[in-house]
């Protein structure tokens, strides 16, 4: 019922003031008391599942983006991460919710809705499973092709709500975020709420292999070769896979270029509500 209702809801286009995006292997966690973000977000997740936990009591939120690549850390992390903020509140519950997926050929989203289902049943802690519109509940058909129905949402810190949405801006740094995903990253988490900063970075990687030969590929083989589901991809995959690639090849030594100092590149939401570069000698 719960999903039938996410489901029918038309995505709402969230702008960037008071927004933290999180791309895929991305977690952020934050409270009602933040006073620069109040949504969390995240999209572009095909066979990916977007995962909301919430303390009721706290109000403590986590946003993150799986792929199936370590569940089961993957969960422990966030969960570890709510419970950091929600320690001090002897009532209330630790609710999750599940959106993402759908009927993939190479059955991916099954198996990722199953992964977490486990993690979370694994937990010492009681999970109050409160959303689950994933895979077959997040799938609809059009001339035999499978797609998700919703392919990203995004939760108000402050009033709970969770809502389909799509995202113009991704950013900061979406090409360096999505670089570090590209080369093998684990799940990081990118927001510290109780100085309200957003930390990327910082992030190390040997040089992309072929990069040249895959910027040299059509659309269609990108599509093919860099998805887990090609038919299913929103019109920008092809795009935002060349712009990452391009970033690879000029940033094959990312220690030199871009984190010579080994500090996180860090921004502050501004007087607008959008994020601005901090000088990290400031901090």
């Amino acid at each position: 019922e719960k999903a039938k209702i996410l489901r029918s809801q038309p995505a709402q286009i969230v702008e960037p003031k008071g927004l933290l995006y999180v791309q895929q292997r991305e977690f952020a966690v934050t409270t009602p008391k933040d006073g620069s973000v109040s949504i969390l977000g995240s999209d572009d997740a095909t066979t990916c599942h977007i995962v909301v936990l919430r303390h009721t009591g706290s109000g403590a939120t986590c946003l993150t983006h799986c792929d199936g690549s370590d569940t089961e850390a993957e969960v422990s992390l966030i969960m570890s991460s709510v419970k950091s903020f929600s320690n001090t509140t002897g009532y209330g519950r630790l609710e999750v919710h599940l959106v993402g997926g759908f009927n993939d050929d190479r059955q991916l989203s099954q198996k990722l809705t199953n992964q977490l289902l486990r993690a979370f049943d694994l937990q010492p802690d009681d999970v109050h499973l409160v959303t689950f519109c994933v895979t077959e509940l997040n799938d609809r058909e059009e001339k035999d092709i499978h797609f998700p129905i919703i392919y990203g949402i995004a939760v108000n810190v402050k009033t709970a709500e969770i809502f389909p949405a799509t995202f113009p801006e991704k950013g900061p740094d979406e090409d360096l975020r999505s670089a570090h995903v590209l080369t093998g990253a684990t799940l990081t988490n990118i927001y510290d709420a109780k100085m309200e900063q957003l930390h990327i970075g910082p992030y190390f990687w040997r040089p992309f292999p072929h990069v040249d030969f895959w910027l040299e590929q059509d659309d269609k083989q990108i599509l093919q070769n860099l998805s887990t589901s090609p038919l299913a991809e929103p019109p920008h995959f092809v795009s935002h896979i060349r712009s990452t690639l391009t970033f690879l090849k000029e940033h094959p030594f990312p220690s030199r270029s871009l984190f010579p100092d080994r500090k996180p590149r860090i921004y502050k939401k501004n007087e607008e509500g959008l994020w601005e570069q901090v000088c990290s000698d400031k901090i």
